[in-house]
């Protein structure tokens, strides 16, 4: 089964950023030497613990520090921004490191109302405008506008000898017909999902129409995954990030994500202990013959063609251990 890591750059509470983004340098390493296929990195906005609000200079980091995985997107956030613009960041990145770079593209505002209004003043109207951008930055990716396209003679420069791989990124029907449609490879989020994922790849599936001869639908799943060497001592990880969700919602997470130390201690109302546990129904924690068990049992059901792990701890080793105990898993 093909691996796969998302990193969000998450913040402890003990980092700075910038010690953040040197740690998504160092996951990304540990990754390639584990054998992961590839390494994506998210795209948010003045949301506070997470550290990454421009993939593509990460991805210039990661890629002179790295040699064989693949890095991406997850995602690039096209509403934002227009769809020339982004082919070139893409080609440019393809071209420095050929055969590697992966493009995701999302439609959600990654931050809140206020960073969104920052960033753009028409970002509703571009996300109702997706599929027509999306149409356009497919085009400029592969160099194949209609001759009468106003864009016709117009390159996304420099043109790198592989073009970067399109996926898009969702949580819904929609966005999954939407890249069945174009034709694009699906990456679907389970970890922030309420929906009914099988439903949704088996459409995606069913709808899909091939934008090249060579194209076939390829779905990742996306889960939030914690592993160590016992049951309990990852359950006693993971209630970083739970709890640290809990404070967010109430706008306390500001200080990053509690250590386990200071997460046991928090208080919990009965009503947020409910929210705890429904949490950790979406995640896969366990040892490694759970967390392998799991992992397996998610990608029959879904028919995933890869599994995306992302993981937030509050130690940086603690999120090496995990992946590496995964990936060794599968051996």
């Amino acid at each position: 089964m093909r691996l796969s890591i998302l990193d969000q750059a998450p913040i402890s509470s003990n980092q700075t950023p910038q010690d953040a983004l040197k740690e998504s340098k160092r996951l990304a390493q540990v990754g390639e030497q584990l054998g992961y296929t590839r390494f994506w990195i998210a795209e948010h906005h003045d949301l506070a613990g997470l550290a990454c609000s421009a993939p593509e200079v990460m991805l210039s980091y990661i890629g002179a520090n790295t040699k064989t995985i693949r890095i991406g997107s997850g995602a690039v956030l096209l509403p934002y921004y227009r769809p020339y613009k982004v082919a070139e960041t893409y080609n440019m990145l393809a071209t420095l490191f050929p055969n590697r770079i992966d493009i995701g593209i999302g439609r959600a505002p990654g931050g809140s109302a206020e960073a969104t209004n920052a960033l753009s003043d028409r970002f509703l109207q571009q996300v109702w405008d997706l599929p027509k951008s999306l149409e356009e930055l497919l085009h400029f990716i592969y160099n194949d506008f209609p001759a009468d396209h106003e864009y016709a003679k117009v390159k996304a420069a420099p043109i790198p000898e592989t073009a970067p791989a399109p996926w898009l990124l969702g949580t819904s029907k929609k966005s999954a017909l939407l890249a069945a449609e174009t034709g694009m490879s699906y990456a679907f989020g389970q970890f922030m999902s309420e929906n009914d994922g099988q439903d949704i790849i088996k459409q995606y599936r069913d709808s899909y129409k091939p934008k090249k001869e060579e194209h076939k639908p390829n779905v990742i799943v996306t889960v939030s995954a914690i592993c160590a060497d016992t049951t309990e001592i990852a359950e006693e990880i993971a209630l970083s990030s739970l709890i640290w969700a809990i404070q967010k919602e109430k706008g306390e997470g500001n200080k990053g994500i509690p250590s386990v130390k200071k997460a046991k201690e928090y208080p919990l109302t009965e009503e947020e202990k409910h929210k705890v546990e429904k949490m950790k129904q979406k995640m896969i924690i366990g040892n490694q013959m759970e967390v392998k068990k799991k992992l397996l049992d998610l990608q029959a059901s879904y028919q995933a063609d890869e599994i995306m792990i992302v993981t937030i701890t509050h130690s940086p080793e603690d999120r090496l251990t995990s992946y590496k105990l995964i990936s060794k898993a599968f051996k």
